[in-house]
């Protein structure tokens, strides 16, 4: 299990570490200006459904419907056909009315903005039809509990972007910007070629082609299966995505704001999502195909053993992660990005963006733990329902805190939706469950250890005046 969950983290940390040259040589290049914002607006839709599908929930709708079906060639060929032409329909729609779908992303941007950023989410969005391949190809390898090459692969969209970046780092900033969504499309197109050469090496590949010959012929007899997977499938989606929905929230609204915010909710976002990738999502992705196939056998106890094994490193390391983000948030914005364009007003305004967003760490990684109770379960329904709950704090959140905190307070707002989302994910795992997950040495030590952090890094902060010139 450990080792699985290892070759998750290491691959996501590879990645994770060149997206942060990425956003470095991006806040360099383009700063906190209406450029990187329109960039960041026109990759934001295609991000949201990449977040939505690549990072579990596709996953957790698709995998129990396939473990339990008989006829896994055409189930699979199936599902991928259907999907794949509507997400190939909707980007042609996109491509047509690309004004309309920019306005929806970023309602506060006046006319002329629309127009300027629209032929960028057009391009940007075709990178869906290439990560929603990839993520249909990535069930599969999880299936057979290959894990290396998802893993790792997400870091060629970076290195794309990144040559992109220094090819045209002199270029006039409108250039950089179109340079930058063909660099997305070639990172989708790298991914999916990964992916491709991972399933023809397990066998995969053969068999999702023999699925796809023998389709026209005999789709009755995955009638059933299929009926099972679409009932479940859309309340898998929005149960699993309310920190995504969350994030594209924070972005509508800090369109109203002064220009530069969209900026601000994405460096900090994207500094938040190291420790959500590199423990919690990475946990859940190895634990889940285990979970799964438990529960699908009636054997509850090995399911929380799975369960038991993981939950104390994940809630010490999401703590640890949480502590030294909040008393080190200004000094990492500073390191990261305050360089070029990016000026030490930007770094004051993305740090205090920063330090809300990573007040709601632990909750939104401990419910992605969770939440594989019910997907392995069958229980979407109950988790678009918490969602629902999760959304709507979030909504009332952002607008009571936009006034008086400006972009920090869209961030709290998604903390505070979090912490909801965490409390009824719970309630539906059942508390009396997460009692038998209670280990008074594990929290006694982990508490020591949080207090020995804090004194550590007050310290250093003290000794060397890293605050000064902040």
């Amino acid at each position: 299990m450990f080792k699985k969950i290892f070759t998750n983290s290491s691959g996501i940390l590879f990645s994770r570490i060149l997206g942060f040259v990425r956003d470095l040589l991006t806040a360099s290049v383009l700063g906190a200006s209406i450029y990187s914002d329109i960039f960041f607006v026109a990759f934001k839709l295609p991000n949201l459904f990449r977040r939505i599908f690549a990072e579990g929930a596709f996953v957790q709708s698709f995998l129990p419907s396939y473990t339990k079906t008989r006829h896994k060639n055409l189930f699979a060929a199936a599902v991928f056909t259907r999907f794949f032409l509507i997400i190939v329909a909707l980007s042609l729609l996109v491509t047509l009315f690309a004004p309309f779908f920019t306005k929806l992303i970023a309602i506060g941007f006046d006319e002329q903005l629309v127009q300027l950023a629209a032929p960028y989410t057009a391009i940007n969005f075709y990178y869906l039809d290439f990560i929603f391949a990839v993520t249909f190809l990535a069930a599969l390898l999880q299936y057979k509990e290959h894990f290396a090459t998802t893993a790792y692969a997400t870091a060629l969209l970076n290195i794309a972007l990144i040559t992109e970046l220094l090819l045209c780092k002199d270029a006039a900033k409108p250039q950089v910007v179109l340079a930058l969504s063909i660099a997305v499309l070639i990172g989708g197109a790298l991914q999916l070629s990964v992916h491709i050469f991972a399933a023809k090496k397990l066998g995969i590949w053969h068999r999702l082609i023999q699925g796809f010959a023998a389709l026209p012929r005999y789709a009755y007899k995955i009638k059933t299966d299929l009926a099972h997977f679409y009932r479940n499938f859309f309340p898998a989606i929005w149960g699993n995505s309310t920190a995504q929905i969350s994030s594209f929230l924070d972005t509508w609204l800090a369109s109203f704001l002064a220009a530069g915010s969209i900026s601000y909710l994405y460096y900090a976002n994207r500094i938040l999502q190291l420790p959500l990738a590199l423990f919690a999502i990475a946990t859940a992705t190895a634990l889940f195909p285990s979970v799964s196939k438990a529960l699908h056998n009636g054997q509850e106890e090995a399911a929380m053993g799975h369960l038991k094994k993981s939950f104390w490193l994940l809630l010490g390391l999401l703590l640890a992660a949480t502590v030294g983000g909040i008393l080190l948030a200004r000094q990492i914005i500073w390191l990261l990005f305050e360089h070029g364009s990016f000026t030490r007003h930007d770094t004051i305004q993305a740090s205090a963006v920063l330090a809300m967003y990573m007040i709601g760490l632990v909750p939104y990684g401990l419910a992605k733990l969770f939440s594989l109770w019910l997907y392995a379960q069958y229980r979407q329904k109950e988790a678009a329902k918490i969602a629902s709950y999760s959304l709507t704090a979030n909504i009332l959140a952002s607008l009571a805190l936009i006034v008086p905190m400006q972009a920090a307070g869209l961030a709290l707002g998604s903390s505070i939706a979090g912490f909801v989302l965490l409390f009824f994910t719970l309630k539906s795992f059942g508390f009396a469950r997460l009692r038998e997950l209670f280990d008074k040495k594990a929290a006694l030590a982990l508490g020591f250890a949080l207090l020995l952090e804090v004194a550590i890094i007050v310290l250093i902060k003290s000794f060397w005046r890293i605050d000064a010139h902040l």
